[in-house]
């Protein structure tokens, strides 16, 4: 995919090492961390899907920003993936505020830090590297660790650029719906039906799955030969039932998170089209 160069005025961006790091606001807590850890070291789950946990709490909201004294082109430009996912961070933005602005809707952009710490804090608890990038919506802030995408590639069977582009859009689609509500209006959902809690938990991920999809479907002017197709096989990578039969378990639909390979393709495919509201029909309850 061809983005163009990030804007670093257009950009929030920071890392968990620098100065100005945040304070800790509930959620999540030591146990939840070591879980998700357990789940990748133990029986090889992907980190994105052990870490909803983090995505599906709400602590007090604290709109984090990028800390003073870090210097947003230094840190873009560190390595290839950090300045991809700059890159691609300032596409989404640029994506997102016209469909809010057409909605006549309120929006504000994620901030987006790189783990340079092994161990850190964020709104919804401590975190670590090794868990994978994951949004928390008490903070607004997307969390990644570059290295993650090295493992990514493993996974999928691919190196491509889109495959890459596809994980920092599925978390920003969280930050969509942390900031349209719809994450809320879920976790309210899930504690009013809490039987139904994975699934509806599956319902968020595939609607995240969706809105990357929109942000590709908007910008496939910049699409390469192939890119859709990597961006499938990494959705498929990480759908619940392949995780599960790699890892030498037996399928649990009552245990998935995230959705099947089938649901997530299907998603990411829907979102292609470029229109956002097709992918309110993935949420709708009524």
């Amino acid at each position: 995919m061809r983005l163009n160069p990030f804007n670093p005025g257009n950009i929030n961006v920071g890392t968990t090492g620098g100065g100005g790091g945040m304070g800790r606001a509930g959620g999540l807590g030591c146990g939840t961390i070591i879980l998700a850890a357990l789940g990748y070291f133990v029986f090889g789950l992907d980190p994105m899907q052990t870490a909803a946990t983090i995505e599906g709490v709400q602590g007090s909201r604290q709109v984090a920003s990028a800390p003073a004294n870090e210097d947003v082109q230094a840190i873009c430009t560190s390595n290839p993936y950090a300045t991809e996912t700059c890159n691609a961070l300032s596409s989404l933005n640029d994506t997102w505020a016209p469909i809010f602005a057409q909605q006549n809707a309120a929006f504000r952009p994620p901030t987006l830090r790189f783990a340079t710490a092994q161990q850190f804090n964020t709104a919804c608890g401590p975190a670590s590297t090794g868990m994978g990038p994951f949004y928390c919506p008490g903070d607004e802030t997307i969390y990644i660790d570059t290295a993650f995408y090295d493992e990514l590639a493993r996974m999928a069977g691919n190196a491509g650029d889109f495959a890459r582009y596809y994980v920092i859009a599925h978390e920003y689609g969280h930050h969509i719906q942390t900031i349209t509500g719809i994450a809320q209006q879920i976790r309210s959902a899930q504690q009013a039906y809490p039987r139904r809690a994975n699934e509806l938990q599956v319902l968020m991920e595939l609607q995240a799955d969706c809105y990357a999809g929109v942000w590709a479907g908007r910008n496939r002017n910049l699409l390469e030969p192939g890119d859709i197709e990597e961006g499938l096989m990494a959705a498929s990578a990480i759908g619940d039932d392949t995780l599960q039969r790699q890892a030498g378990r037996r399928v649990n639909p009552e245990t998935f998170t995230h959705g099947t390979s089938q649901q997530r393709m299907q998603a990411l495919r829907l979102g292609l089209g470029g229109d956002d509201r097709q992918c309110d029909r993935i949420t709708a309850l009524g």
